[in-house]
């Protein structure tokens, strides 16, 4: 057995945020319960992630709108108890004062109690709102061979957009050790092993769980800091030289293959949510959904299967490059490049374009869905035309943000 095996591990997930870039989205609800790929949440890749690790002590920080996701993870995420395992949102609680999480590093410190319960030797630090497969049992390996207290994992990306990003400077002479944290560099120096890609923070962490106690009450007490992770704990280890970097590229997930074995993406903007359910629709996806040695767990509830049937008078259902849910029913319409949750109707003559449509949504006879995310139980009435024209949809109310349009939660449409 590897002295990381021997390590007891609790695993914190960071699903307090609000997700203003989501914005009509998370009107309802927290970013991390926000709908994504037909039938899962957001923080279910999260989730899937850490406990397809082996690690089955699981708490999540939430804070804003919770209810949907406290929810969802009680309800889905059961474990057996035998063993001691479980996974439990932790609301914000006020235990060291009258205030809500200032920050992520706040959000800790605001929950050792966690950790004086649970006593682990290791914190697993992840973020809920992230599209990836990852096995965090080999980055805990690595960080405990380094014998740092602190291990930030790490994508490349192209040096070109190391401006949109927060760069992890390694040292030349050993690259596992973080030299510096740059926020979105205009000057970047590439990877002593690949000059044209640098490093970019995914947002997960491993500590030792007394480094960490210690780096999140020092960062309590400090004036000005921001009480982030990345932006404030992460450099206070990087200026003692006690801080490691976990290249992604390393990393060996069970049944990934060369197309999606490096997949990440942030889905904290409109687009790129919109662009990241693109990415599952397509013959060959470079997110690949149907990976049985690491699945990807959620509940969708007592949804029959979907069901493709024909519509008035006779008129058969089209269906191209699309994920139909449980409980999907195409009556005589047509589908392309198209992601339909559970309980979505598509109605004769209708047609769905390039769109995301979200739990109980109904398209109505003739109707016309393109580029367009349409929130849960949206009706869209016989005829009526959403995506086609932008400045109508505008004029209807409708947010439209980087060609797309986007309907809120139940949001009224009007007939043709």
């Amino acid at each position: 057995m590897s002295p990381a095996a021997r390590k007891k591990v609790l695993t914190i997930v960071l699903a307090g945020g609000e997700g203003k870039r989501l914005m009509p989205l998370t009107a309802d609800r927290a970013k991390p319960a926000v709908p994504f790929g037909g039938t899962y949440r957001l923080i279910d890749y999260a989730l899937s992630n850490v406990v397809n690790s082996g690690y089955l002590k699981v708490v999540v920080l939430t804070q804003y709108k919770s209810h949907s996701l406290d929810r969802h993870i009680t309800t889905t995420w059961r474990m057996s108890t035998l063993l001691g395992n479980y996974v439990t949102p932790v609301p914000a609680q006020q235990r060291v004062g009258k205030r809500w999480y200032l920050g992520s590093a706040d959000a800790i410190f605001q929950s050792l109690n966690l950790l004086n319960d649970e006593r682990p030797d290791i914190v697993v630090v992840v973020g809920a709102d992230h599209v990836y497969r990852m096995d965090f049992a080999q980055m805990v390996e690595a960080h405990v061979e380094s014998g740092r207290g602190a291990t930030v994992a790490a994508i490349r990306q192209p040096i070109g957009l190391a401006d949109q990003f927060g760069v992890i400077d390694v040292d030349p002479d050993d690259p596992s050790r973080i030299r510096a944290f740059l926020e979105k560099p205009t000057d970047p120096v590439g990877l002593p092993d690949s000059p044209h890609e640098v490093l970019a923070s995914m947002g997960n962490y491993v500590f030792d769980a007394v480094a960490l106690r210690e780096a999140v009450t020092a960062d309590a007490e400090r004036e000005g800091s921001r009480h982030d992770m990345g932006g404030d704990i992460m450099p206070s280890f990087v200026a003692r030289g006690d801080a490691g970097v976990y290249d992604f590229k390393d990393n060996e997930v069970a049944g990934s293959i060369d197309r999606d074995r490096d997949y990440w993406r942030d889905v904290g903007t409109m687009r790129s949510y919109y662009d990241a359910h693109m990415d599952l629709v397509s013959p060959l996806p470079t997110f690949n959904l149907y990976n049985s040695a690491w699945p990807i767990y959620t509940d969708y509830g007592p949804n029959p299967p979907a069901k493709l049937v024909e519509g008035e008078g006779g008129r058969q259902p089209v269906v191209h490059n699309s994920i139909l849910s449980p409980g999907v029913v195409v009556s005589g319409g047509s589908l392309s490049n198209s992601v339909l949750s559970p309980g979505v109707w598509v109605k004769s003559g209708a047609e769905v374009t390039g769109s995301v449509l979200l739990s109980g949504v109904r398209v109505c006879e003739g109707a016309v869905v393109r580029n367009a995310i349409l929130d849960k139980y949206v009706e869209v009435p016989p005829g009526v035309q959403i995506g086609v024209d932008p400045e109508a949809d505008r004029a209807a109310g409708y947010v439209v943000e980087d060609g797309i349009t986007v309907l809120s939660k139940n949001q009224g449409v009007a007939g043709a």
